[in-house]
């Protein structure tokens, strides 16, 4: 089957940010083009290596993997939220596969070369903070028009956030990026805490992952009785099942920006919807707020278990 979405991946993994990989390498409808990194759920020297490890997991090593920002746009990386992804990012699991290596590339660099190349083929699929996107556009702003989409997860435009009052992590952590992102003229598609956090998977799908047997669906299931407890909802994944299956979401058409002012409300990702709120301000991002929770989780369950799609069955114990 022919690819239908040529996407880069630009993530801190992280452990949903590390099913979300594998989901989209287990997805002929997506062509991953390549994996950017940046400072998130972890420092850049634990979410490259991740994104190698899960590459390695998946016995996937032609995929290249790129070391972008190691802090935000404005100022240092200040982490005020302690990680619940484990000390390594990935619930300290001993997972098997032997990791590649970094392409010497920035990652800003390759999401440039890779737009031009590619002129209206190439969609960012964003589940980390948008440093590297926002500076590849500053760099080399004559590729915004070029890129097809921006499907991202972050924000919480009608519901509290996670990280704030009024702000969800991966906004919180660079706005000024988000910002520039949200007013790149790019389409965007916002899948943020108003829809990810109705995606809980549950202790059936857990087991089920389990049986399944493959190195995805036991790493993931591994991850997940580790990392549940913590955050059950599948925020990352939402991103890559917007591409598999976009019927089965919904949501409204909103000018959104973020606040990045050092204030309570730093960080809001704020969506006018009505005109009168627009103020004169045409739609810029779709703003994803529901989905069919049953379908998406059993389209993750069969992608991870499908034998036909992984080359070994395993266990995988925790790490020391």
């Amino acid at each position: 089957m022919q690819a239908r979405h040529r996407i880069i991946l630009d993530c801190d993994p992280g452990v949903d940010d590390a099913i979300a990989i594998l989901l989209a390498l287990a997805c002929p409808e997506i062509e991953l083009l390549g994996i950017t990194c940046v400072t998130g759920n972890k420092d850049l020297s634990f979410t490259t290596n991740n994104a190698l490890r899960i590459c390695a997991l998946a016995d996937r090593s032609d995929i290249p993997v790129y070391a972008g920002c190691t802090r935000p746009l404005m100022g240092p990386y200040q982490r005020k939220w302690p990680s619940v992804h484990g000390t390594d990012g990935l619930c300290d699991l001993d997972l098997p596969g032997k990791p590649g290596v970094l392409v010497e590339e920035h990652a800003v660099d390759f999401i440039i070369r890779k737009v031009l190349a590619a002129p209206g083929e190439v969609s960012l699929c964003v589940i980390g903070p948008m440093t590297n996107i926002a500076l590849a556009i500053v760099k080399a702003p004559h590729i915004a028009p070029l890129i097809r989409s921006v499907v991202f997860m972050g924000g919480a435009a009608f519901c509290p956030g996670n990280s704030g009052p009024l702000a969800e992590f991966n906004i919180l952590v660079d706005p000024e990026a988000a910002e520039i992102v949200m007013s790149s003229g790019i389409p965007l598609v916002m899948l943020g805490l108003d829809v990810t956090q109705k995606v809980r998977i549950g202790e059936g799908h857990v087991a089920a992952l389990e049986q399944a047997g493959t190195a995805a669906a036991v790493a993931i299931g591994a991850m997940l009785r580790a990392y549940g407890s913590n955050d059950p909802c599948l925020h990352d994944p939402c991103a890559i099942l917007y591409y598999i299956a976009p019927d089965l979401f919904s949501g409204v058409e909103a000018h959104v920006r973020v606040l990045a002012n050092p204030t309570e409300a730093r960080g809001a990702t704020v969506a006018a919807v009505s005109e009168r709120h627009r103020d004169g301000r045409p739609p810029n991002c779709l703003v994803v707020t529901d989905c069919d929770v049953e379908k998406l989780l059993s389209i993750l369950v069969d992608r991870m278990g499908d034998g036909r799609r992984w080359s070994r069955r395993m266990t995988i114990a925790a790490g020391g």
